[in-house]
């Protein structure tokens, strides 16, 4: 597109440029004509007296005989310095499209969702999820390692926080879990099997990702929420908004369930778009729960009520939270500290405190601010 935009800019400099000239040439070819009117009207008593009408009109019919052969001229230009300029300019676009076309249809991803042969298609799983030896960098990154023979298991039924330093790698875990990238080397596995021998699409309607800035769709928030489960029954929504303390302010509205939400949900707040997003993965009832951060943008009120919302859906689910906030992950079963591609401490958090002022946790909750973090 870069390169054949001289041509386009080219067409219409010239267009503009011809266009300035011919115009021009037509104002003098029409100024002989102009004069001879002129003094036609002020000499009409003269032109009168000598009956030299006629005679006068052939004299001003002469004149425009170069005005309009100038200006057809001008206009035939003019159509084809139009024409060229749009042409080049739709014509680009048009080609970008189809060439578009053509790469993404030759480009085939290395992971593909459709794949079905040989894979598993398991209509329930567990939720027991191991990182073994991975190593891992983004595509666009790729000298960049994040994980450097990293471990962790995950079992089925249990809250597990990561924790750690911006950019240690806790979000990545999570993409990796819902198979967005591939490892480079060592495998993810979820209840034994690699994740590579699962259906993906399968698999990821066992698993619900709730994220730090929730997506919603332009429509009612009924349908939002029935993302979910897109065959769900009006009680099972509201049951859904129920558990995460979304049904009262939703009935609050002037059209409950069929208030719309606007592109991206620019009607709703920060914590009414959580409170639906944790509806929408209630509904979906998964197996393994993903949170990224899903609290830490939001105000301490809607905090609190999230959390709750939470804490009501992590029962007998397998959860994997990521969190900045220490004081929201202190319940967690089991924490994970990562650090430098690694996870280098791991246990609940009183096991991970009473490794003293020594350790990764400890240090992470000093960071932040925090008191004694022996309370």
């Amino acid at each position: 597109m870069i390169a054949v935009q001289p041509l386009v800019v080219g067409s219409f400099y010239a267009r503009s440029i011809l266009m300035k000239s011919m115009s021009g040439k037509a104002q003098k070819a029409q100024k002989e004509g102009s004069q001879l009117a002129s003094e036609a009207v002020v000499n009409h008593r003269t032109i009168t007296a000598f009956s030299s009408q006629k005679r006068i009109l052939g004299l001003f019919k002469d004149t425009l005989k170069g005005p309009k052969e100038q200006s057809v001229r001008h206009s035939w230009l003019s159509g084809f310095g139009l024409f060229s300029s749009q042409f080049f300019s739709t014509s680009f676009t048009a080609l970008a499209y189809w060439y578009g076309g053509r790469l993404l249809t030759q480009r085939k991803s290395e992971i593909d969702p459709d794949y079905t042969w040989g894979q598993e298609t398991k209509k329930s799983i567990q939720g027991r999820i191991e990182l073994k030896n991975v190593f891992f960098a983004y595509p666009t990154r790729p000298d960049q390692m994040i994980f450097k023979d990293l471990n962790l298991r995950i079992e089925a039924g249990r809250t597990v926080a990561l924790v750690g330093q911006s950019g240690s790698g806790k979000s990545t875990i999570i993409g990796l879990i819902e198979r967005f990238y591939d490892p480079m080397k060592g495998s993810v596995f979820i209840d034994a099997q690699d994740i590579r021998n699962y259906n993906l699409r399968m698999l990821r309607t066992h698993i619900a990702l709730v994220s730090q800035e929730p997506t919603l769709f332009a429509g009612t928030i009924r349908e939002n929420i029935a993302y979910g489960k897109p065959k769900a029954k009006e009680s099972e929504i509201r049951k859904a908004a129920k558990l995460a303390n979304a049904h009262e302010f939703i009935s609050g509205m002037k059209d409950g369930y069929d208030t719309n939400c606007g592109e991206r949900g620019v009607q709703l707040s920060g914590g009414q778009k959580q409170r639906i997003a944790l509806a929408r993965a209630i509904l979906k009832n998964p197996s393994i729960l993903l949170l990224d951060e899903a609290t830490s943008a939001l105000d301490s009120l809607s905090e609190n009520l999230v959390q709750e919302a939470l804490e009501k859906m992590m029962v007998n689910r397998t959860c994997v939270v990521v969190a900045h906030r220490l004081s929201t992950i202190q319940k967690a079963d089991y924490i994970a500290v990562l650090k430098n591609g690694k996870v280098v401490e791991h246990g609940s958090h009183n096991e991970l405190v009473s490794l003293g002022r020594s350790g990764a946790y400890y240090s992470l909750i000093k960071l932040q601010g925090g008191s004694s973090p022996y309370r």
